[in-house]
């Protein structure tokens, strides 16, 4: 059974058609990228996947059911996580607050148990606090969690909000362009821990770096104008015609 499966994802803006008929799946404990040249839909076809965009037509399936008119914040419910471009941490609130913030669904108190200052919320708040220290000593951030995200280096609000994602313990982590910013020795870096990552959970890749994507990835769906032209392992991708004349502004016949 596939972790996730987009099938005939069609979307449109007025008369742009950004999507057409695209499909994909990710496997269980698979690094499944989605490249393209700018303007191919990938940023869409996340956006699809995240609940953020609705398909004009085609369905999301999770392992095995199909989800209708998925919301962002249906995620946690479903074992997703994802990450952003834009990072989205919160300036006036601390690294670790910030990683809290990924895994309060996981409060069974809730929010209002926590205005109401009941001993299960301050448990749940303490658990929360523990493995959100966790996840931070795991990606080597751990010093930082009384720092504010303005104050911190790029490299590291990225790797913060990676952790805000990882603290909810998801199934499929949903990645979009994570290398974005990051030095060549950064990637390589994350590179090896999106690898690590997939002993617990899958991973759908939204990236531009070709190297980073070759390297990590199990499989690999490639966009163009909206459309998928080819889809295999790295070295099948990496020779097919189309996707050499796709990046290079020649015409497939």
């Amino acid at each position: 059974m596939t972790e996730l499966e987009l099938s005939g994802i069609t979307v449109r803006f007025g008369g742009l058609t950004a999507l057409q008929d695209v499909g994909l799946a990710v496997g269980p404990h698979q690094v499944h990228g989605v490249i393209g040249p700018n303007g191919a839909g990938k940023t869409t076809l996340f956006n699809v996947a995240c609940g953020f965009v609705q398909p004009d037509s085609g369905h999301v399936v999770r392992r095995g059911e199909r989800v209708e008119r998925l919301r962002p914040r249906d995620l946690p419910g479903l074992g997703m996580a994802r990450t952003l471009q834009g990072l989205g941490l919160f300036d006036r609130m601390t690294v670790l607050d910030n990683v809290m913030v990924g895994a309060d669904h996981h409060a069974r108190s809730g929010f209002l148990g926590s205005l109401l200052a009941l001993p299960r919320a301050g448990a749940d708040e303490r658990a929360l606090r523990d493995r959100a220290l966790r996840v931070l000593d795991d990606l080597g951030v751990a010093s930082y969690a009384d720092r504010f995200p303005p104050s911190l280096p790029y490299p590291i609000r990225k790797r913060v909000a990676l952790a805000r994602a990882l603290v909810s313990e998801p199934d499929l982590l949903l990645l979009d362009e994570p290398a974005s910013g990051l030095s060549a020795g950064e990637m390589d870096e994350l590179g090896d821990l999106v690898r690590a990552l997939t002993a617990r959970m899958s991973v759908l890749l939204v990236e531009h770096h070709m190297d980073l994507v070759m390297r990590v990835c199990d499989e690999i769906t490639v966009l163009d104008f909206g459309k998928v032209i080819a889809h295999g392992t790295p070295d099948e991708v990496r020779n097919d015609p189309a996707v050499l004349a796709a990046y290079l502004g020649e015409d497939v016949h």
